[in-house]
């Protein structure tokens, strides 16, 4: 068995971190099996170099290594690509065709973002994993394959499962042994040896003197977040290598390289987060209706103490203004022979949104508290207004409506609202 700096120097793995070996080590320990293997870590560490080793050492590797991006298919052709299709079975299917798992048959596949793969691909992957059979689309005949999977993905598997956005039995499969690859920014001292190497990379392609980094500029790239990691480190050096007059750079020639220098990516808020959130505000929105209750309380009060004191007329006559305003409203609309249905939040201004959370024990409570004070109620005093009018004119409705203000066709439908 070869060494693991054997094997990083023959696949071109630069590095001394310790996780880093450690992955490493597990796909040199797991290669001469069969089993399956799931490979985790941020977007560009560098997981594809983790199946190439797998395979390698394998007894599988004089057979066919193929590698597929399961993000970058189409969804509603993955199932044709990964198993084939027969003649005719879906327009433009005009041969039959193998699928990888059909052509790399005795060899290994390699499922890269196997966290976007569709549901309906999943049931099938998780088939093929557990017995080496499945069906061609179009087709009704079980066919055989012996394949090794390694997939890999950056999607945290648990939360994918926990949304429903991944099959719980295809991740135990899959990740029989599981090997993570840390993050750059955990391996601090691999950084600028890395760079060093992509630029030396660089000057070689590109025909001209290395890059060099100053010790300042040393320090930043260490202290840089990488959110891209290797991938990201890569491409700045090659953007140095290619802009910079100067192939010494310093610490503000890199940073105009480096974006959203001095802070870190936003965070990402977890859903108990938002839950938090969400109930602080809704806490927020009781308080404020129940202040405004409180002071609908007070303004009833008032009204009272005021209706005691020997104005009971005023306020009549402000019920009596009311009720003409709201009448010469519904007039202007389009009116049918129905009963309104105004909202109380409108009368009481509330705001539309207020309403949906009022608890339903305290609807009641106000609804009590309206009947006990009668004098204060709109619809008798418009009951009584309409009686009184109709008793002076002698049952002529015409006369009635005009005197109350408001159009005949309303005063039909207040009579037989109210079974006059």
């Amino acid at each position: 068995m070869e060494s693991v700096q054997a094997i990083k120097q023959r696949f071109g793995i630069i590095g001394n971190d310790p996780k880093l070996n450690r992955a490493v080590e597990k796909a040199i320990q797991v290669a001469p099996t069969d089993i399956s293997v799931l490979v985790t870590g941020e977007s560009g560490v560098g997981k594809e170099s983790i199946p190439k080793i797998i395979h390698s050492l394998s007894h599988r590797k004089h057979g066919k290594s193929i590698a597929v991006n399961c993000g970058a298919i189409p969804e509603g052709t993955i199932d044709s690509e990964l198993f084939g299709h027969e003649k005719g079975a879906f327009t433009g299917a005009t041969q039959t065709r193998n699928g990888y798992f059909e052509v790399a048959s005795g060899g290994t596949i390699f499922l890269d973002e196997v966290g976007e793969l569709p549901l309906t691909t999943q049931v099938r992957l998780l088939r093929v994993l557990e017995n080496g059979e499945f069906i061609k689309v179009g087709s009704s005949k079980v066919q055989k394959t012996d394949v090794r999977i390694v997939a890999a993905t950056n999607v945290n598997m648990f939360e994918a499962i926990k949304k429903g956005k991944f099959r719980e039995d295809l991740y135990y499969r899959l990740s029989t042994v599981e090997i993570l690859l840390p993050p750059l920014r955990n391996r601090k001292e691999d950084i600028h040896l890395l760079f060093r190497k992509f630029a030396s990379d660089f000057a070689t392609k590109y025909k001209m003197p290395t890059i060099r980094l100053t010790d300042d500029a040393v320090t930043l790239l260490e202290k840089y977040h990488w959110s891209g990691n290797i991938r990201q480190l890569r491409n700045i050096a090659e953007q140095i290598s290619v802009l910079e007059q100067n192939r010494t750079i310093s610490a503000v020639a890199l940073h105009g390289y480096l974006p959203n220098i001095g802070s870190n990516l936003p965070a990402v808020i977890s859903d108990d987060k938002k839950d938090s959130d969400f109930s602080n505000e809704r806490e927020i929105l009781y308080k404020v209706l129940f202040d405004m209750k409180g002071d609908l309380n007070d303004l009833k009060k008032l009204t009272m103490e005021l209706m005691q004191s020997g104005n009971n007329q005023q306020v009549q006559k402000d019920n009596e203004g009311l009720i003409r305003k709201i009448y010469r409203e519904e007039d202007e609309k389009e009116v049918n022979f129905e009963e309104p249905t105004t909202p109380a939040a409108e009368v009481l201004q509330i705001p539309s949104h207020a309403t949906s959370v009022i608890k339903e024990e305290d609807k009641y409570h106000f609804a009590e508290e309206i009947e006990e004070e009668e004098t204060l109620s709109l619809q008798d005093k418009e009951l009584e207004l309409i009686k009184k009018s109709l008793e002076r004119h002698r049952g002529k409705r015409k006369a009635a409506a005009e005197e109350l203000g408001i159009s005949e066709r309303t005063l039909y439908r207040k009579i037989k609202q109210y079974d006059l």
